[in-house]
């Protein structure tokens, strides 16, 4: 897509339901000084700071990447901070020593964010985040993978919901162990369905919905970089994301935030917004990948219109690292 992709064009595929990439610098740009229409609650705006893809350790300049990402936040004084995991450096094969350093550098970081927002601040469990599946120092499977990103969070479980000004959010957990070549599998789970089922029949049909997780729902970026004909693997998207979307059907799902794939994306279909947030760490701390940056997002939800912008946090990767 050129970089002189006029606004009134980009007004009228909003405005159509069509879908849109925003993957770009320049576009990325534009669109962060573009509005579209949504039907959100009726206070006064929500100022969201979404971040997703810390892939959190102390190596190297990291921390100071963390802390200025936490600085960069608070500076922006949101109402809820939210982000999409990835949150350390681990992986299945990893133990518990072996994340312990990498989760004490995300929870510093975590916990400067916390002590500054004036609202909530929420994470929803990346695939990074499970330890222990397939430990790679001859010990046992971990008992739940996910008992560690529960004890540092303070969470009973890994997908859960609250209300914050007017809009009702969702946290969900979009990681599935398959134990094939691929590890796991993006998917919500039955009983996050159930769950899910059971959250829309307590709240009123128009009152507008978030959702945050990992994996992306919906994402037009394996098309753009491999060709349309080019299917997603099963370990890089949720696959019964139309059984999870169908869900929302007669409900307003305003916002969809999701992470995973290290690139800045905007689409928007059938009245949802779906923004993959980038990453803190861009390229896992080499610099830029596939045009997007280190960075956070900034939403704002008006009631009848939500603003995005993609921001660059002043960290980048020293040129040894690229």
């Amino acid at each position: 897509m050129p970089d002189h992709f006029s606004r009134r064009r980009l007004l009228q595929l909003l405005g159509a339901g069509g879908v849109l990439v925003a993957a770009q610098p320049a576009l990325a740009q534009t669109l962060g000084q573009t509005t579209w229409p949504i039907k959100g609650a009726d206070h006064h705006p929500l100022r969201i700071a979404f971040y997703t893809d810390v892939h959190a350790n102390q190596r190297g300049d990291t921390p100071t990447a963390l802390q200025r990402a936490a600085d960069a936040i608070n500076r922006q004084r949101p109402d809820l901070v939210l982000g999409a995991g990835d949150l350390v450096t681990g992986n299945f094969s990893s133990s518990a020593g072996d994340v312990r350093a990498d989760w004490d550098a995300y929870m510093d970081m975590h916990k400067a964010i916390q002590a500054s927002v004036r609202g909530d601040h929420h994470v929803a469990i990346g695939n990074h985040d499970l330890y222990g599946v397939t430990p790679n120092d001859g010990s046992l499977p971990a008992p739940d993978p996910r008992s560690i990103f529960k004890q540092r969070l303070d969470l009973r479980q890994t997908f859960y919901a609250f209300d914050a000004l007017g809009y009702h959010i969702m946290m969900l957990d979009s990681v599935g162990i398959s134990g094939d070549k691929f590890e796991y599998h993006g998917r919500i789970s039955p009983a996050q369905l159930d769950w899910i089922r059971a959250e829309l029949s307590r709240i009123p049909r128009g009152k507008p919905v978030i959702l945050t997780l990992h994996l992306p729902l919906l994402t037009a970026f394996f098309g753009a970089k491999d060709g349309m004909a080019k299917g997603a693997p099963l370990n890089r998207i949720v696959v019964n994301n139309r059984e999870v979307l169908s869900l929302f059907a007669d409900h307003n799902l305003v916002l969809v935030l999701q992470g995973h794939l290290h690139i800045s994306e905007l689409l928007r279909w059938r009245g949802t917004t779906f923004i993959t947030g980038g990453a803190i760490c861009g390229n896992w701390w080499r610099g830029a990948y596939y045009g997007t940056g280190e960075g956070y997002n900034m939403i704002t939800l008006h009631p009848d219109r939500v603003e995005w912008a993609y921001h660059d946090y002043g960290w980048h990767a020293p040129p040894a690292a690229k």
